[in-house]
């Protein structure tokens, strides 16, 4: 026969009141942050939380604040494409780092690249969230685009057709895109493809513009064209599309590490090689970019950093404070051997 131990109560308030000698008020105005109380209090009440290992009840401290202490991270994604991109990975990884000193916790909601459900709109504008991050954005999020005028919400990359201020951090993703071919301009190719993003994502549409732009500063015909959707197979699909087309084009960009390098392995299968026959440059500078076949040539930028950076732009709106609603980060060349 076993006995069994009941689990130990968890301390409260009252308990770090009694060891720290102050009253249950004092422990809770220290608790939630007040400057109304002495360093020698403050001290005492310090040490008997660390003793007791006391955690503040969340419940009671939004109820008291009028907030929920949430924060919805919303992907308009398929979970098989958020759950099978470093991209996204990176990005959470950032989010969640700049969340942890605080007191939020974060909730995360899939939604359709058409559109959220009717249950997560329900959500997010039921009083569940006091504000919202969103990555990969679409055009069809037209809800999404307008959201910031009920709640504050910081968008991952520029958002298309935004409704009234729109806070977003993001790269110069035509320039950097432009960079990304410059490289492969001066290393002296002339037929350079491109496999792009979805088309009806910012980050798809400008990193095209950025490959164009840079093929008729240079002179070059800027035809060979594949939309891809940022996935591996998608890669795979528009490398063969390109190589029907055009056998002897001699390198491509692509716009994410992810879509390389299924266009890699295509290029592998047809005996092209890397990059003697064509050359090849990503974009990202992901974990997808030397984990293939062959080490990419990339455009880095920096998916952590830019985690972080929307928390921080988010948790200012929350204090009441006016944020630059724009931040635009560094992206440079990180040379490997696919070009």
């Amino acid at each position: 026969m076993t006995t069994e131990h009941p689990r130990p109560l968890p301390p409260t308030l009252e308990a770090v009141a009694a060891a720290s000698g102050v009253s249950r008020s004092t422990v809770s105005r220290v608790v939630n942050g007040s400057t109304k109380v002495s360093p020698d209090v403050l001290e005492r009440v310090t040490a008997a939380i660390a003793e007791l290992h006391y955690v503040p009840n969340r419940v009671a401290r939004s109820l008291a604040n009028r907030q929920t202490l949430a924060i919805a991270l919303v992907v308009p994604e398929e979970t098989t494409r958020f759950f099978g991109d470093p991209y996204f990975a990176s990005m959470v990884d950032g989010i969640t780092r700049a969340l942890e000193p605080s007191d939020y916790v974060l909730n995360l909601q899939f939604a359709s690249p058409s559109g959220p459900s009717d249950k997560t709109l329900r959500y997010l504008l039921g009083g569940n969230v006091d504000g919202a991050l969103v990555i990969s954005h679409h055009s069809g999020n037209h809800f999404l685009a307008s959201l910031g005028e009920t709640l504050p919400v910081v968008f991952g990359g520029r958002p298309l057709n935004p409704e009234g201020q729109s806070y977003y951090v993001d790269v110069d993703n035509a320039a950097a895109a432009a960079k990304g071919t410059q490289f492969l301009i001066d290393q002296g190719r002339q037929r350079i493809a491109t496999i792009t993003g979805s088309p009806d994502m910012p980050a798809g549409i400008d990193r095209e513009v950025g490959w164009r732009r840079a093929m008729e500063g240079a002179g070059l015909r800027a035809d060979l064209v594949a939309n891809g959707d940022f996935s591996m197979a998608s890669g795979a699909r528009c490398m063969r599309a390109l190589l029907d087309r055009a056998p002897g084009l001699d390198a491509v960009f692509v716009a994410s590490d992810l879509m390389a390098t299924g266009a890699v392995s295509v290029l592998r299968e047809r005996g092209r090689a890397i990059p003697t026959d064509v050359a090849v440059v990503g974009f990202d500078d992901s974990p997808a970019a030397i984990g293939g076949e062959v080490d990419l040539t990339t455009v880095f930028q920096p998916s952590v950093e830019m985690g972080e950076a929307m928390v921080a732009m988010l948790l200012a709106l929350l204090r009441g404070e006016s944020p630059e609603p724009v931040k635009i980060m560094p992206t440079r060349i990180v040379e490997r051997e696919s070009a």
